[in-house]
């Protein structure tokens, strides 16, 4: 089983995000994602800074994904995403446009596919998918029964550590809240470095605002879930990344590591200070009848 590092979902300040990939540089984690998911305004980073972080992380000996958005709205969207797809190895395909363009290539089906039957999963396979990343709302004895009859060679990823992501629209939630317009937003989504969280009228942490992007509240932690996702055929397991005021990202790395790797159970991540602790979520409960069949 290997460790990735999911895609930065929030917009950091640029010496910021290349100070955090120059120390992931020396952590001990196999794969790493590198890109913009959220939101197509987010420029701080140029296609050739995420291609330098790529070559550096590359000589650490990462294998190095380039990630894709998960929801295009414009026409010149589309054409970054073809120089994209077309300047990268490997991409991480969070779209069909993405899909479409990376055919008959290697690329990895991205969590926000809504991937849920076997019959998907080949014809994907099919287009050329060699590794799965399973939308996060699937629990463990559904997604057990898909890779029970995945396609030959198709690897299996799992969300496993971070603010799950939950949907997106096409209206910015961190400039709304601020009472901006989207076409004017200031970039108020950097004043949240782990997004801004929502509370019910208890104020209890509900879920947590990414600029277009809606996250759970709860960070999401299957460190104690290893073994029952190994047992389920899962090959990767992913780690979102967090800010420093958040969690020491590094600790959580160890100890993921530690869990793989050792037989002895008890491995922890250290606390995070985001409003709703830890949770395990999905992984507990069986999806409705009929929401997903595995044949």
């Amino acid at each position: 089983m290997r460790l990735s590092v999911g895609p930065l979902l929030y917009y950091w300040d640029r010496p910021g995000v290349f100070a955090f990939y120059r120390q992931l540089a020396g952590m001990d984690v196999d794969i790493v994602y590198l890109g913009e998911v959220v939101c197509a305004k987010r420029r701080l980073l140029r296609r050739a800074d995420w291609m330098a972080i790529g070559r550096e992380l590359s000589a650490a000996g990462k294998e190095v994904v380039a990630c894709t958005p998960a929801l295009m709205e414009a026409e010149s969207e589309l054409a970054s995403l073809a120089r994209t797809v077309a300047a990268a190895d490997l991409i991480e395909a969070n779209d069909m446009a993405a899909v479409q363009l990376a055919r008959d290539r290697a690329f990895v089906a991205g969590p926000h596919l809504n991937v849920y039957n076997t019959a998907t999963l080949a014809l994907l396979s099919s287009m050329g998918m060699r590794r799965w990343v399973a939308p996060v709302e699937l629990d463990t004895a559904t997604l057990a029964a898909l890779l029970a009859q995945r396609p030959a060679g198709l690897e299996a990823e799992v969300f496993a550590y971070g603010r799950m992501p939950l949907a997106f629209s096409a209206r910015c939630f961190s400039a709304r809240v601020r009472r901006r317009h989207k076409d004017d937003c200031g970039f108020v989504c950097a004043e949240d470095l782990d997004g801004l969280t929502v509370r019910t009228r208890e104020g209890e942490p509900l879920l947590a605002l990414n600029g277009i992007q809606t996250q759970s509240a709860q960070v999401r932690n299957l460190i104690g879930r290893v073994d029952v996702l190994r047992r389920a055929g899962v090959d990767v397991l992913r780690l979102s990344p967090h800010s420093s005021a958040a969690v020491r990202f590094e600790e959580v790395i160890g100890a993921f590591r530690t869990a793989i790797d050792s037989d002895a159970c008890g491995a922890q991540c250290p606390p995070t200070a985001l409003p709703g602790g830890y949770c395990e979520d999905y992984v507990h409960t069986p999806m409705a009848a009929g929401a997903a069949r595995a044949q």
